[in-house]
């Protein structure tokens, strides 16, 4: 077992290189709030991102701590190091803190509502119920085929459309689709994890999406998800000619296209490289996106 400090556990059982899959939703969406109403509350954008950060923080630390649980750890797996796996943290510690981000969830939940209004709070508690039985729980959406749709939905559709919503009190198409789009590069992020440990997930009985398909059309899946949101972009630009400068997306095209290539070419630890490469595509996609809207508010 390899030593770490304290840091390095924590590090490990959080993932913060994850975190640009819940920051670049919020982004992406305050951008278009700013070409539209040519105004963004900083405050309310503060904690919009504190949220997302919770929710995938909370995701990532029941997933660590759920294959300790289940003792679904075992030689053949190619990901990252797990945190409780490893001994690095205790699994009482590990469930304290869990419990301690879902109450600071819950508080940054009730903020929302102030601003938001009283559906803020099933939105809030849905979240954190799914970040929850991703890995924890009697069945595990992790151990299923609708983890990338879960992926999709929460961490595309709710994040884009909640950090709208909550700015402008209305839901628009546009917000809508590029809630599809950046959910769509999101799922490709577990879409990639799946796929490097398809093997090992069929020896512990989990059937996710890369297991119960085969190889082909995974790969074809993968390769919508990735092609998808620039797609979107383009009927965004079609139905609101004041979007068009959202067309810079296009500029992250060869990231997409890079990842089609490599998760045929990849094999075992090489696909960490494509995993984080998609959280590289998200991260562009919308640093791209924003300052296409707000190159948009200039013109």
């Amino acid at each position: 077992m390899p030593e770490v400090s304290r840091f390095q556990a924590w590090m490990a059982f959080i993932r913060p290189k994850t975190f640009g899959v819940a920051v670049a939703p919020v982004i992406a969406a305050l951008a278009l709030v700013a070409l539209e109403t040519h105004q963004v509350n900083g405050l309310i954008a503060l904690f919009t991102m504190s949220i997302a950060l919770v929710m995938q923080i909370i995701t990532n630390m029941e997933n660590d701590l759920g294959y300790t649980e289940r003792k679904a750890e075992v030689g053949n797996r190619k990901g990252l190091p797990r945190a409780t796996a490893n001994g690095w943290i205790s699994i009482p510690v590990a469930r304290w803190a869990i419990r301690v981000m879902m109450g600071v969830g819950l508080l940054n939940t009730l903020l929302l509502v102030y601003w938001g209004g009283w559906g803020f709070l099933a939105i809030g508690v849905a979240s954190i119920v799914a970040a929850y039985t991703y890995m924890g729980g009697p069945k595990p959406i992790a151990y299923t085929p609708w983890g990338e749709f879960t992926v999709m939905l929460f961490f595309g559709l709710t994040a884009v459309v909640g950090t709208y919503f909550l700015q402008t009190h209305t839901v628009s198409v546009a917000s809508l689709l590029l809630g599809l789009a950046l959910g769509a590069i999101a799922a490709s992020v577990l879409a990639v994890n799946n796929f490097r440990d398809r093997e090992h997930d069929l020896s512990v009985n989990r059937h996710t999406l890369a297991v119960v398909l085969s190889e082909t059309t995974f790969h074809r899946i993968f390769a919508l998800n990735q092609l998808l949101p620039y797609l979107l972009v383009g009927v965004m630009v079609a139905m609101d000619p004041q979007l068009r400068w959202g067309l810079l997306t296009w500029a992250s095209l060869p990231l997409a296209l890079k990842g089609i290539r490599e998760i045929k070419t990849h094999k075992g630890l090489a696909l960490n490289d494509v995993m984080f490469g998609c959280i590289k595509l998200e991260l562009a996609f919308s640093a791209l996106f924003a300052i296409g809207m707000l190159l948009g508010t200039w013109a």
